[in-house]
């Protein structure tokens, strides 16, 4: 997948892990802002319980 993802990339060859590593932090900057934040209320995170 990480193969096709990078022969897909435009531009020349020097170019692609720039590319590649904006790709990256798109992808991270959007879970981290909105799709984490929307399934957060879904998750059973705040039902923490410690010994009784």
């Amino acid at each position: 997948m990480y193969a096709w993802i990078y022969r897909h990339l435009p531009g020349p060859r020097r170019l692609r892990p720039g590319l590649a590593a904006v790709l990256l932090l798109a992808i991270v900057a959007l879970l981290m802002f909105v799709i984490f934040p929307a399934v957060e209320g879904v998750l059973p995170i705040s039902q923490v319980t410690l010994g009784d």
